[in-house]
């Protein structure tokens, strides 16, 4: 009889300790999880800024650079392919295709001194590398949220609670696009 009891009693211990584990791993996931979709919402935040001040700043060089309607073409493709995006990675790529077009805009630039003096102009390119530095820097902490969410989510025991609970790994990291890693070529 003792045997038994015994037996009952590490059972029961055994089972209240991988309940205890199961659900605090299941709440650090969660909690991950969470992280992530706030971190998007950053990046989000940032993205609507920078398609906020574009069109002022297409504008301005509009004024000096008219036959330059390919390169506002794109501008403005690119911001609203951005601003239609659904999902995390529909936005990634609609940010990627923005940032080709503003880059292209900027070697326009380079070809009307006039413009650079211009201080609409350069409030709105201070603006502009503001924005880009808060994207980067949102872009930073969302991709380190998925990374350490991924990492946990792959580690034991966690693997076996998120298959249980229905976690599966992120895959919207921002990556740099293979062209965005030359820079433009300027010509005067």
């Amino acid at each position: 009889m003792k045997t038994g009891v015994i037996v009952s009693i590490v059972v029961v211990l055994a089972l209240v300790l991988g309940g205890c584990e199961f659900v605090s791993t299941r709440n650090k996931l969660a909690v991950e999880k969470e992280s992530i979709t706030g971190q998007w919402s950053q990046v989000d935040a940032d993205l609507q800024r920078r398609a906020d001040l574009i069109p002022n700043l297409v504008e301005t060089v509009k004024g000096y650079a008219k036959e330059e309607t390919t390169v506002f073409t794109n501008i403005a493709n690119a911001r609203s392919a951005l601003l239609g995006a659904k999902s995390p990675q529909e936005k990634i790529d609609a940010n990627n295709q923005l940032t080709g077009a503003l880059g292209r805009l900027l070697v326009v630039v380079e070809n009307y001194p006039n413009l650079k003096a211009n201080e609409n102009f350069k409030q709105l390119q201070f603006e502009l590398e503001g924005t880009e530095n808060r994207i980067l820097q949102s872009r930073r902490r969302y991709n380190e949220a998925v990374q350490k969410y991924n990492t946990d989510l792959s580690l034991f025991p966690a693997n076996m609670v998120a298959s249980l609970a229905g976690y599966q790994r992120e895959d919207a990291y921002f990556k740099t696009e293979p062209g965005a890693r030359t820079a433009p070529k300027v010509q005067f």
